[in-house]
Order: C-alpha cells, then structure tokens, then sequence
C-alpha cells in the first residue's frame, strides 16, 4: 500500500506522505520551455506526450508520494463543447453557453474529446517512477464549474450581480455538469488514476443558506460515485468557513486545508485525514521560514492521519530548490 493510500484508507501515517498542488508547473524551468513551445493551453493538456512528461517532471526531481494529472479543472466545459481559452494574465475565458445543445450532447462524444488526458493517465500509470506512488486524477466541484460556465469567467471575489436569476438554467446546468463529471472521473479511474481530487475554487462565494444544495449535496453526489469505484475522494472546499459541517455532510475521505484556517483549529474537530494547509508564499520566503513553519504543521499533525500539502498551488515565482528543502525537511521529519 502507498504512503498516500495508508492515510487514506487506514488512517494511519506511518511516514508523512507528500505531494503538492500545482508541483508540476511554472516554477519549473524544464515546464516553461515545454510551455515556451506551446502558447495553448488546452492542446497542451490534450498532447499525450508531452501532458505525461510535465506531470512526471517534479517526480524526477523531488522524492514526492503522488502524481498529480496536468490537465484542467476546465476541460469538463470544454468536453461539453463550451469554448475555453486560457489568456494571459486574465486566465480562463469562456464562451457563451448553449444549454439545448450541451443537453444533447452524446456520453461516447465527450469521451472522446478528452480521451488523451485518459490515455496520458494510462502512460503514467506505467510509468516506473510510479512505483509505491499513487497517480490523482482531478475535477472541478460541480459549483465550481457552474460558476465558470455562467459567469464565463474567474469571478475573483463575488459573482455576477444576476447569477441566480435563472433557476431552472442554474438546476438544469449543475445536473448535466453532475452527469459529465461522473463519467470524466470513471474514465480517469479506469485508466489508472488511484485517487480524485475535487476542487472546489469557489466554494467560498456562496452565503450559507445557499450551501446546502450548491455545495453539499452536488459534491455528495460526487463523493459517493468515486466511492463506489473503490478509489479515495479528497475535497479541497477554498475558503468555506465550517470545514467540520462540510466534512460531516460530504463524506470526503479526506480534506485539504485552506492556508488561512488555523490548523489547530481544525486539528480536534474533524474526524477524517487532512491534506495540505502550509501557505505557499512561505516558499517564497527563507529557508530557516520554510522549516519552522512546516515543522510547525508537521507537528501538529504527528498523532494524525495526515498528508502535507499546501494550502493552495506552488507559485510560479517559487525557487525549485525551496521545494526540494520542503520535501526533504518532511522526508526527514
């Protein structure tokens, strides 16, 4: 059993596992001169080769537990044929949305839209370097992607001002995503992914009586169908402010940590593993820094099943050699 899969399913660490959000990315010099060559984004993630050599790069450098897939949390939208541009400086731009014709939209269609990232997933999965290391497969939460398909863009700090103006569209829409996002997850199941990771970016947008049946349920629902592929769910809700609710309710077997919640806080109150937490500005800081504050999480956690993290992506400012004191400061912990 992998060190991941230890604390996922038996709740135990017996070695603190690591693997970090966005760890193959930007800071790297060797993903820059891929991304150099490929102003694209989305062919980038539908390149098999090259989407499986980004993913493996930071294994190749760092002693990390887990694979994470480079994709997109957007290439759901982008399966059900909603045009998707990633553009610089003002990230992902949607286009308008075609509710008649995302309806009808054949299962075997969408599949094959984005059957490379399952085939970069079966090539990784086969990969050496993956032995006794655990390959995620990730989504979006279904509020999340509602909210990017409507509001066509990143709302940053509050939605558009009528975003709740069509209920049926918004009920319509979030059951279709629900469907779509089953099937993306089967297929990253099936191809070798070990865990699945749900994203929810904007979880800290909606105001609490809304919750409930944007949140708590659709991600529910999502939970419960990667359950029954026999594979472990991580939910990372940013920014929601009752972690204890959220994981009572939706079940995840584990939950990743916002950077600004205290994990003391959290540390007596939720009865599951806990992934991540560390603010990666702090890689961005000294080494001495980056050792207190990570031996401060270490420590916290030790009695705990737990998984290191961060409380949101590598930055792509950070120096690869902070990451590579981060690993080994947790490595030899």
């Amino acid at each position: 059993m992998t060190p991941i899969q230890n604390v996922l399913v038996n709740n135990r660490t017996t070695i603190t596992p690591i693997w970090l959000m966005r760890q193959a990315g930007r800071y790297l010099p060797e993903f820059r001169n891929i991304r150099s060559q490929n102003p694209n984004f989305i062919n980038l993630c539908l390149n098999e080769t090259l989407s499986s050599e980004i993913t493996l790069q930071p294994l190749e450098r760092f002693d990390l537990d887990a694979a994470i897939i480079f994709s997109d949390i957007l290439m759901v939208p982008f399966g059900l044929n909603q045009k998707v541009e990633f553009k610089k400086d003002l990230g992902p731009q949607l286009g308008n949305l075609n509710l008649e014709k995302i309806s009808k939209l054949d299962e075997i269609d969408f599949i094959e839209k984005l059957y490379p990232i399952y085939k970069s997933i079966k090539k990784i999965s086969h990969n050496k370097i993956m032995v006794n290391k655990d390959l995620i497969g990730f989504v979006g939460a279904p509020w999340t992607l509602l909210v990017y398909m409507i509001n066509k863009i990143s709302p940053k700090k509050e939605l558009i001002f009528n975003f709740f103006k069509d209920e049926f569209l918004i009920n319509k829409l979030l059951s279709i995503i629900e469907k779509f996002l089953k099937i993306h997850i089967t297929e990253q199941i099936k191809s070798g992914a070990t865990i699945i990771q749900i994203f929810d970016s904007w979880a800290g947008l909606l105001k609490e009586k809304d919750i409930p049946n944007y949140i708590y349920i659709p991600t529910l629902n999502i939970v419960n169908h990667i359950k029954t592929l026999n594979v472990p769910a991580i939910c990372f809700p940013r920014n929601i402010k009752n972690y204890k609710e959220y994981c009572q309710i939706v079940k995840p077997n584990a939950v990743n940590l916002d950077y600004n919640i205290d994990p003391l806080q959290v540390v007596n109150e939720l009865d599951i593993p806990i992934q991540g937490g560390l603010d990666p500005k702090i890689l961005l800081t000294d080494k001495e820094n980056l050792k207190k504050n990570t031996l401060r999480y270490l420590s916290i956690f030790k009695d705990y099943p737990y998984i290191f993290n961060l409380g949101h992506g590598v930055l792509p400012e950070t120096d690869p050699n902070m990451v590579d004191y981060l690993v080994k400061t947790v490595k030899d912990y």
